[in-house]
This record gives C-alpha cells, sequence and structure tokens, in this order.
C-alpha cells in the first residue's frame, strides 16, 4: 500500500532536451527555382537576417494574390487594344487631312482607352 502511495506522489520527472514547438512544421513543399532566383532569395534572406526557409514563408504569407483575367475580361481587353489602334490610325489620318476638331477628340478619346489599359495592367480592378 506505501508502495502506490509513494508512486502517486512522486511528480512526473522531465526527460530534459528542448520543449516540443507549439506548431509542428512538418509538411513540405517541393519548389523548383533558377539559379537567378535561388540567388535573389539567399540575398534578400540574409540581408533581412533570417534563414532563405524562414524568409520565403513570411514572404509567401504576406504575399498579395491577383486572380488572373477571366476569358470574358481578357476579350474586353483584346477589344480595347483593337479599338485604340483603330483610333490612333483614324487620329493619324485626321492629322493629315487637317481636320483639327476631330484630332483632338479622337487624342481624347484615345487617352481614355490608354487610361483603362493601364488600370486593368496595374490589377486596379
Amino acid at each position: 500500500m506505501k508502495e502506490k502511495e509513494s508512486m502517486e506522489e512522486k511528480p512526473h520527472k522531465s526527460k530534459g532536451g528542448r520543449p516540443p514547438k507549439k506548431v509542428k512544421r512538418n509538411a513540405q513543399l517541393m519548389v523548383r527555382l533558377s539559379e537567378t532566383e535561388r540567388f535573389l532569395i539567399e540575398s534578400k534572406a540574409k540581408d533581412a537576417g533570417l534563414r532563405p526557409s524562414t524568409w520565403l514563408r513570411q514572404a509567401a504569407k504576406k504575399a498579395r494574390v491577383i486572380a488572373r483575367l477571366s476569358a470574358e475580361e481578357a476579350g474586353f481587353v483584346r477589344m480595347l487594344a483593337g479599338l485604340a489602334n483603330n483610333l490612333n490610325q483614324l487620329l493619324r489620318f485626321t492629322n493629315m487631312q487637317g481636320l483639327l476638331y476631330e484630332t483632338r477628340k479622337a487624342a481624347q478619346l484615345l487617352s481614355d482607352i490608354d487610361h483603362l489599359l493601364k488600370r486593368l495592367a496595374n490589377d486596379d480592378r
């Protein structure tokens, strides 16, 4: 009976060593890089005072993902680019003919289309 009591009274003895981490990283992701990309990541990690894996993990967490254009949106971009091309040709023709009012109006339309294309390219949707 005394043996059972003495066993219950003994606190659990730690084995020693480092305590386990709260979040275990046991999943791996294989990424293929060119030598230039690897050098770039390693140099940025070194500048930040981090290991490349830690730097890459932090960069992935902070990254902003931009969705690709849908097929419909890509069609609109192609159509806008085609309109800009046609308008540019019309602008050149009106300028050669000396049609000043039409030239100014076409130049404004071309500027508007160019602004829209730049907004789409910068993903300011």
